[in-house]
């Protein structure tokens, strides 16, 4: 149950931002920056990484329409719950998995980070620009976590498809127009 008036009991994030039009045209051309425009992650590796630090926060809401969102575009079913348990043990891209990791040490601890956990993820092949990007989705995905659980908005797997159906075929830059933001 939502826990703004203005939030209806089945709300969704569209509806959270509605409550301030400007801002939330905004954010939601910063999510097609960041996880549509081009960058050396695909967008699957993007969303995965969404609904990844979705589960560590546990909000269910964005962990649900992003883990969708990601195996439509590409990433295998039942993977995030595998990363979920267990990084190493998941079948994923070894070259991933250092970003993954660092994924998980700036959401859980971000006053942990060093130099370390940086090289690891150069050392597997990315480039600067790449853990950027992924740095950009973690960010992006805390504060999303935040907002939507700030306003008592969890959703149900009905809405989770629905939404990933969504962002799967108008990725972010269609829901400015049904946020009626200008």
């Amino acid at each position: 149950m939502a826990f703004f008036s203005t939030v209806p009991e089945d709300g969704t994030v569209l509806d959270i931002l509605k409550i301030h039009p400007a801002a939330g045209k905004t954010l939601i051309q910063y999510h097609e920056a960041i996880l549509r425009q081009p960058s050396d992650l695909s967008v699957g590796e993007r969303e995965m990484i969404a609904a990844y630090v979705s589960g560590l926060n546990a909000c269910h809401y964005c962990h649900g329409v992003h883990t969708i969102t990601a195996e439509a575009h590409g990433v295998p079913e039942g993977l995030l719950a595998d990363l979920m348990d267990d990084i190493d043990a998941a079948q994923v891209d070894e070259k991933l998995k250092p970003i993954l990791k660092y994924a998980r040490k700036l959401t859980i601890e971000p006053a942990k980070l060093v130099q370390a956990d940086a090289d690891a993820v150069y050392a597997a092949g990315w480039g600067e620009r790449a853990l950027h990007d992924a740095i950009c989705v973690v960010c992006l995905f805390n504060f999303m976590n935040r907002l939507v659980d700030g306003h008592g908005v969890k959703g149900h797997a009905e809405l989770y498809r629905q939404r990933a159906g969504r962002l799967r075929e108008g990725g972010y830059g269609a829901l400015i127009q049904l946020l009626g933001a200008t």
